[in-house]
């Protein structure tokens, strides 16, 4: 079964240290908060160049986390969704070893792609330049395999070989890895950059047709298998309304810049924009191991002239709104300024890009909450977490400023803060309440809001006030209405 009450969003290990240490966690001081949890990659190696997202052996646990029997394990009572990454393997898997090593003559030399591979003829300056890419420069690296030196398509790093999926090759190990996950327990798969998978001519890469028969197989494949499949998109809106149309899931990576919004120029129009057209079948976040999206609400990169859900110098705004409420700290993980980074992403814990702000910071989390979808929360942003800038000191690499390696003492503590509690009694409430099986309304009056869930004679009901963060959440019970939290609450 299913759950689509709250999830958990977490590295293994620098929350709880392995998968056993995560499954006591949620058995113990976060039972009844979370229906699930998203484990971010778990294969060898966790820790690699881009934080698991470069799997050498995507069929198998890391032996550091524990085995499949630890994840079946975790699964016991409530839906464990795991990372299937779609768009490319590691530059050390065995596979492209191989290729490295024989060139055309190794029978894994179709599955990966260079750039030959989509421009047979050759690639003008301006099939290049139209090409897609969510950083700075083109996607490719100079590789030798077999001795020949080749143009090898990587679109995030060198060390992320892309795949070609119009090979039986490509479609054998993708089958491989959903095997894997589905026997393993996992019921949710969440497809990893999957938009920049149908590579062709004369197109811009990202989030053509062809992505669309591929994303399409993969939900076929887990459907067979009895998982359900979560889409990871980051464009225009109006891209992922159309995504939602086909799959089980999408993300809804508005909100987060669009609540930011709201909270700190104390303007709930764009929201309420968003509220009126938004799919449903959602996933929604505040925060995740990547940066806090700005192109999910900015105009069309592919499709000029089509306006975002907000305008560009409130962008702007907000960007730098986010960079001043973290202290300049968000600056120095974003853009130009870190590596591995990303054009559409400010680099960010949320708790941060509210200036540490526990009752706007609980607002925030309160509206995500009340949000039809299935809320998921990081383990950072559910301990309030600020910047690491240690991490990100030492690593260099922008998103690390948001994926703090916490140890057991840090968890403690965070979990005795009087905003982390107010967090956990949400996420029970939003877990159990029967409303939330029922009717959502909205309301909206200038900086003022009502969110309600409503079943029978039960409901959840949200009314807060953006210009002073001030709220109310009340919920029937056993003796009628009462208040579950209220503004008041935190000091």
């Amino acid at each position: 079964m299913t759950h689509h009450g709250p999830q958990l969003i977490t590295y293994a290990d620098r929350l709880a240290g392995d998968l056993r240490g995560l499954r006591a966690l949620l058995d113990g001081p976060l039972a009844g908060a979370f229906d699930g949890v998203h484990v971010l990659p778990f294969y060898p190696p966790f820790d690699g160049a881009d934080a698991g997202f470069d799997p050498q052996d995507h069929t198998q646990v890391d032996p550091r986390l524990g085995t499949w029997d630890d994840v079946r394990a975790l699964a016991a009572g409530r839906t464990v969704m795991a990372d299937v990454i779609v768009n490319h393997v590691s530059a050390d898997s065995e596979r492209f070893v191989d290729v490295r090593e024989r060139g055309d003559a190794s029978p894994h030399a179709p599955m990966f792609l260079t750039l030959d591979a989509v421009f047979p003829d050759g690639a003008t300056e301006e099939d290049l330049a139209r090409i897609y890419r969510p950083r700075p420069g083109l996607p490719f690296t100079v590789m030798t395999l077999g001795g020949r030196r080749r143009l090898v398509w990587t679109t995030f790093t060198p060390d992320q070989v892309d795949i070609d999926l119009r090979t039986t090759q490509a479609w054998d190990y993708l089958t491989d890895v959903v095997e894997a996950l589905t026997s393993g327990g996992v019921r949710m798969l969440r497809l990893d950059a999957v938009g920049y998978t149908g590579k062709e001519a004369g197109t811009d890469c990202f989030m053509t047709p062809a992505t669309d028969a591929y994303t399409a197989r993969i939900v076929e494949l887990a459907h067979a298998r009895g998982a359900q499949v979560l889409v990871e998109v980051h464009g225009h809106h109006t891209q992922q309304i159309d995504i939602a149309r086909s799959v089980d899931l999408v993300y809804d990576f508005a909100l987060p810049p669009l609540v930011l919004h709201a909270l700190t120029a104390a303007d709930l129009a764009p929201l309420a924009g968003w509220f009126a057209i938004r799919p449903t079948n959602a996933v929604t976040v505040l925060d995740t191991h990547d940066g806090i999206g700005i192109v999910d609400v900015g105009p069309s990169d592919l499709r000029p002239g089509e306006p975002g859900l907000l305008a560009p110098e409130k962008i702007d705004a907000l960007v730098e709104a986010i960079h001043d409420a973290s202290g300049g700290t968000s600056r120095l993980a974003t853009g130009a300024a870190a590596s591995n980074l990303d054009l559409y992403q400010v680099n960010c814990t949320f708790y941060d890009a509210l200036a540490r702000d526990d009752r706007r910071y609980l607002l925030a989390r309160l509206v995500q909450l009340l949000v039809p979808g299935v809320p998921q929360v990081y383990y950072v942003g559910l301990l309030a977490g600020g910047n690491d800038t240690d991490l990100l000191a030492a690593t260099g690499v922008g998103r690390d400023v948001n994926r703090h390696r916490y140890t057991p003492d840090e968890v403690d503590a965070a979990l005795a803060r009087p905003v982390v509690r107010a967090q956990l009694a949400a996420l029970r409430l939003r877990a159990a309440h029967p409303a939330f099986a029922g009717e959502h309304a909205w309301h909206v009056d200038g900086t003022r809001a009502t969110l309600r869930w409503t079943a029978g004679g039960e409901h959840v009901t949200l009314d807060l006030d953006v210009a002073d963060a001030t709220f109310a959440l009340r919920a029937t019970g056993p003796d009628g209405e009462r208040t579950v939290l209220r503004h008041s609450d935190l000091p």
